[in-house]
């Protein structure tokens, strides 16, 4: 049997990506909040790339009913950002934006599915594990990157952004441990997380993220958020076509 050492180390170096924000730690606040519009438009893009590119053929080779679960994830979102305003918000003085917690969930079960996935690998052989690892990590960059910079629009301070993103990104090793302890089992309940993953990430994209870029009418702040947000469509179906994690 795979050595749960290995898989462990493996899923923990997939979580460090999400610290791909520290890059940004250094910059000046000014220069931060000039670039910080780009990084709402490519995180939609690799939202919407992730899920349509990666989530959902990954469920229809399932031959389950994605659909449906893709509607529950949305519904379910929704309801979430609601609980989520009437919770934090009713006063309208948020300091941070309902769509930053609903990106650390949509985030963190999308994580959980890669370590359950990364683990599964590893069981069947130590190459193929490898194999797995390194297209999740190509997988994570840009998302990683478009979160962090969500968290950063959505309220959060640099450092705090930072350690939530980890804090969601080690849901793979939550994933990692259920797989490899509930073998039999875990396929059944990991596959309807995936449409439902995805049905979140076209949630935020859609309904929060996007509706912010509209704020900014310019031409030329249009013309960079379109760019962004194609770039971030393109990097995850190229690097999906390149590196299929599944």
């Amino acid at each position: 049997m795979t050595d749960l050492a290995v898989i462990l180390a493996s899923v923990t170096a997939v979580s460090l990506v999400s610290f791909v924000g520290i890059f940004f730690i250094g910059l000046k606040e000014a220069i931060v909040g000039r670039i910080l519009m780009s990084l709402v438009g490519f995180a939609s893009g690799s939202l919407i790339g992730a899920a349509f590119f990666d989530l959902i053929p990954e469920a229809a080779d399932s031959g389950q009913a994605i659909w449906l679960y893709i509607v529950v994830g949305i519904v379910f979102f929704f309801i979430m950002e609601k609980f989520l305003y009437w919770r934090h918000c009713h006063d309208e003085t948020c300091q941070v934006h309902n769509f930053a917690y609903l990106n650390l969930i949509g985030d963190g079960v999308h994580n959980f599915v890669d370590g359950a996935l990364i683990a599964a690998s590893f069981l069947v052989s130590a190459s193929l594990g490898f194999t797995t690892s390194l297209a999740v990590v190509f997988h994570e960059i840009p998302q990683e990157l478009g979160d962090f910079g969500v968290l950063l629009y959505g309220g959060f301070g640099k450092k705090k952004a930072l350690a939530y993103n980890f804090l969601s990104a080690i849901t793979a090793v939550i994933g990692a441990l259920v797989t490899f302890f509930l073998a039999s089992y875990v396929q059944g309940l990991a596959q309807p997380l995936v449409p439902f993953a995805a049905g979140g990430f076209i949630y935020i994209a859609a309904t929060d993220l996007m509706p912010e870029l509209h704020k900014k009418t310019q031409m030329k702040d249009s013309a960079i958020q379109l760019f962004t947000l194609v770039s971030g469509i393109a990097l995850m179906f190229a690097i999906d076509l390149l590196l299929p994690a599944h």
